[in-house]
């Protein structure tokens, strides 16, 4: 199941469902009234980047985990 933030295009009114990604299509054929509430939907670019940052602060062993992994024949780890 996926979360979809939703916004009333006519009232502003905001609210969240979760619904299958198969049905997702269909629920906005039936109700044209509501669109998909980009800005609080998706990750920024910024979020994305701090991901690695904060793994690397909070985790810092993970990286030699990573180094090790990388060594392994046919491996397509990399490093953070």
């Amino acid at each position: 199941m996926a979360i979809y933030p939703i916004i009333h295009k006519e009232t502003g009114e905001t609210k969240v469902i979760e619904m299958s990604v198969h049905d997702i299509t269909e629920w906005y054929q039936n109700n044209p009234e509501w669109k998909r509430d980009w800005p609080s939907g998706c990750a920024s670019s910024v979020e994305l980047g701090e991901v690695y940052d904060r793994l690397k602060k909070t985790k810092p062993g993970w990286n030699e985990v990573l180094s090790r992994a990388s060594k392994v024949p046919g491996s397509r780890v990399k490093p953070i």
